[in-house]
Formats: C-alpha cells, structure tokens, sequence
C-alpha cells in the first residue's frame, strides 16, 4: 500500500511571477492543445512555438509523442496510463508557466476529468484550445497510418476508433482545421495569445 510521505517541504522560489513576467515582456501560461489524432495538434504546436520565438516569447513545446520516449516512457494507452500521462503532463506545463514560460501542450487528451486536472495544476495560466476535426477528416489526413491500423486491429484503444473522445464543453478557444487553413489557425492562436500573454505598453 502506497503512503505520501510526510517529510517533503515546499520550496518556495526568491522570484515571484512579477518580475519573471518584467524580465519575459509576457505572461506565462499554458496553451493546451486537444483533439483526435491527425486533428492538426503537433503542426498547430511546433509553428505557434517558431512564430513566437520569433518575435520574442518565451515559448515551449511538450508533444505527446516525445514525452512518450522519455518522462512517460513507462505508461501504454489504457484509460489508467493516459490518465497518469495527462497528469504528469499537466504537472510539468504547470512548472514551465510558473517559470514565466509559454508551454504550448499538445496531447490528445481524450478525457475531460484528465484536462480538467491539467487546468487544476496551472490555476488561470490553463488555457485550453480545442483543434477540432472530426474522425473521417483526420482519417483522410492519417499521416501515421495510425487509423488504418486501428482498423485492422493492430491498435487496440484508439481514440476515435475503439476509444472516446470527450469533445471540451467550453474551451477557451476553437481552432477549426476543416475549415481553415494550417496559416489561418496559426494566426488565431497568435492572436490569442497577444491578447492573453502581452504585457500592456
């Protein structure tokens, strides 16, 4: 039987939010990506993370495939192993926040309680975004193969296929990649982000 230990003291940091929000010129937070897989996640995440490098922020991605190489490794995709996966997860885009950060997540994130924990983690710095398309659009895209796999069985619990999608029930943003394109969907999370993370002139 697993106990919490109770010899385990908090840390507390000499830089406060403030100044790390002086020294970036922005806000920290995380932008939580979601939706089926081939929905648009990793490609929305990685030119978000360029454009706003580029004109100055402080940003970073975390995609769920890389994390599956390292940090969570050990997990498979059961409902228990995608639970402790968005959890872990959360925890971590919740340190990079805290650090002033723009972490941009982008996980398929199936489950509405598991989102709900990443928000409970991060506090008002979790925004959530939905990438919204649906199953036989991302299946047309498939660019892994991984529907027609999941179709042959070889897949087991595969959101959209054998698994649920729990679609956001109030996101703070709906980025449609039916209907626009990869440019377009970029721009309508930049703009958010000027919106949410700029630090007033």
């Amino acid at each position: 039987m697993n106990s919490k230990p109770t010899n385990i003291f908090a840390v507390r940091s000499r830089i406060d939010a403030a100044a790390r929000r002086r020294r970036n010129g922005h806000r920290g937070g995380v932008l939580w990506l979601t939706g089926l897989s081939g929905a648009g996640k990793s490609t929305l995440a990685v030119e978000v993370e360029r454009s706003l490098f580029d004109v100055g922020y402080h940003a970073y991605v975390l995609d769920g495939d890389n994390l599956r190489h390292g940090l969570n490794s050990n997990l498979g995709f059961s409902q228990e192993d995608r639970t402790e996966n968005i959890r872990r997860v959360g925890e971590v885009a919740a340190l990079f926040a805290d650090a002033g950060f723009i972490c941009i997540s982008a996980f398929i994130s199936p489950y509405r309680t598991d989102r709900e924990k990443a928000r409970m983690a991060a506090r008002q710095d979790f925004h959530e975004i939905y990438v919204m398309a649906d199953v036989a659009t991302c299946e047309s895209r498939d660019p892994k193969g991984l529907y027609e796999r999941a179709r042959r069985g070889e897949i087991p619990d595969f959101t959209g296929v054998s698994a649920p999608y729990e679609v956001p029930e109030s996101p703070e943003l709906i980025v449609d990649t039916m209907s626009f394109s990869v440019e377009e969907s970029v721009q309508q999370v930049l703009d958010y982000v000027s919106r949410k993370f700029k630090l007033a002139d």
